[in-house]
């Protein structure tokens, strides 16, 4: 007998031996997440035999026994588990009993029927390993180590924890041997475990990032430090704009805006305003824009302030091309000014856009051919001569009278010069036009030349007279402007001629 205890417990001390081994490895081994559990069970056993069977038979007796096992994770749905178990087995009924040790080391592969994420985690398992006997309380062959040929059965994981479980499991157990209850007959021994325990998953998980997601979850296995991430390791886009967050310079940006690659709102224009709400996406460089993006255009007048060259108009007013007022009388006074829109082209205007009459005689200036000195309309504006001047220039045609072929004037002459003399100092708004004229004897060029000479004559004689050379004005057309025919002496007489008209000058007093 002392053998026999010495060799179950060198076998039960090598289990145990293999068990803590397995532990230590796995808790120093790098795996890529907590694919490691261990567990610590307790339950009781049942035995079917020769001499009978107490299967569920809750009358019968109950062997206690406690145990330890580890598992690995290999994936979603199937584990390997190492288990071992020390306790008694036995049967009493009437005088068929028996009573003994037994330890068991089994290995087994464990089918997950739902993923490992399910609260509850059904499954069923099957495999094989050693049964070891010791103390044998019956007086019945002992001694020895049978195989679990096989060992298999169904239990339950129930989540505790994110690490814990509870864990329930039915164990059937086939012997090798049909002696370990000293009967041998028709079938070999069969044992049931019933067990529940706890069990703790552990290991260090695989996380190249360190984003506190595993490796083999992780869908941006890259992440920097430090960085927060979703469930499958990838950086938070909170604006769901594909910039995450730790590079999105836009955190914000609405739904469905297109982003650079910073994360902010697309600005083709670069003015300042995103495209999503810009209603002038293309507004060239450098100009300012409202909150809508658009060109601002301060006076309202539908031509943006970049374009408008008359970037003031007033509110109302309609406008050209380049912002600036309609002015359609070119006039130079826009038209919501202009009181007189239909001003003639080229008139001189005053600030309402009206044809200015300086002289006030209700000639405008523009027709007004002497504008600053009164004058009836039929006069084109001008004062109208005095009839004795209008006969003294009519005497002046013949009466002015010169040598013959040369630019002296005789003597009978002066009494007309003397009283245009006079006339022209008694109307300082005089302006005096002198003409001379010719026939056509001689060449034109000498003509030409001798009816210039007899005008500045009689204009010399004036100024000699003491009216100034401003207010007389001398030309020579020699015969280019006859009055009558030259191919008579009278003719010839009435073309030979000096001609006086007037102009009207403004008359501006000096002080003295």
């Amino acid at each position: 007998m002392k053998k026999s205890t010495s060799q179950f417990n060198w076998l039960q001390s090598l289990m145990l031996a293999m068990l803590f081994m397995a532990f230590a490895i796995s808790t120093d081994a790098q795996t890529a997440d907590k694919r490691w559990n261990i567990g610590l069970h307790g339950g009781a056993g049942q035995y079917n035999g020769d001499l009978g069977n107490d299967f569920y038979k809750f009358n019968m007796a109950f062997y206690g026994f406690g145990g330890l096992s580890i598992s690995r994770y290999l994936g979603n749905r199937l584990d390997v588990t190492l288990s071992a178990t020390k306790g008694e087995i036995g049967f009493l009924e009437g005088a068929s009993r028996f009573r003994q040790e037994m330890a068991t080391a089994t290995i087994n592969f464990r089918f997950n029927i739902l993923g490992e994420k399910s609260f509850f985690r059904p499954y069923i398992f099957a495999g094989g390993g050693l049964l070891m006997f010791a103390d044998n309380l019956a007086k019945v062959n002992s001694n020895d180590v049978d195989f679990a040929a096989p060992s298999f059965g169904a239990g339950l994981n129930i989540r505790l924890g994110k690490a814990v479980m509870l864990n329930l499991t039915e164990t059937f157990i086939y012997s090798s041997s049909d002696k370990r209850d000293g009967v041998e007959l028709n079938s070999n021994d069969a044992f049931l475990l019933h067990s529940i325990g706890l069990t703790f998953n552990f290991g260090k998980k695989q996380d190249a990032d360190n984003d506190g997601v595993a490796d083999r979850k992780d869908k941006c296995p890259d992440t920097p430090p430090g960085v927060a991430v979703d469930e499958f390791g990838c950086p938070f886009d909170t604006d769901g704009d594909g910039v995450v967050d730790h590079l999105d310079e836009c955190p914000n940006t609405p739904e469905n805006v297109m982003v650079d690659k910073k994360g902010c709102p697309v600005d083709t224009d670069k003015d300042g305003v995103p495209d999503y709400l810009d209603n002038c996406p293309n507004t060239p460089a450098n100009v300012l824009v409202d909150a809508q993006g658009c060109p601002l255009d301060n006076d309202n007048d539908g031509v943006p302030d970049y374009l408008d060259k008359c970037p003031n108009t007033p509110a109302n007013v309609l406008v050209d091309q380049d912002g600036c007022p309609l002015d359609a009388d070119n006039d130079g006074v826009p038209d919501y000014a202009d009181n007189c829109p239909n001003t003639p082209q080229g008139a001189t205007v005053d600030e309402f856009g009206c044809t200015l009459d300086t002289d006030n005689d209700g000639v405008p200036d523009y027709l007004d051919k002497c504008p600053t000195i009164p004058g009836p309309i039929e006069n084109n504006g001008c004062p109208v001569l005095k009839k004795e001047v209008e006969m003294l220039f009519q005497k002046a045609l013949q009466g002015i009278k010169f040598d013959t072929g040369k630019s002296s004037i005789k003597a009978v002459s002066n009494p007309i010069l003397d009283a245009v003399v006079k006339v022209m100092n008694e109307n300082p708004s005089y302006k005096l036009i002198i003409g001379g004229h010719t026939d056509n004897v001689g060449g034109e060029s000498m003509n030409m030349t001798l009816s210039k000479d007899r005008a500045d004559a009689v204009s010399n004689y004036l100024i000699v007279k003491g009216i100034s050379p401003t207010r007389i004005s001398s030309s020579g057309y020699g015969y280019s402007m006859p009055v009558d025919d030259n191919s008579t002496a009278a003719g010839r007489t009435r073309n030979r001629r000096v001609e006086l008209s007037v102009e009207f000058i403004e008359v501006i007093e000096v002080d003295k």
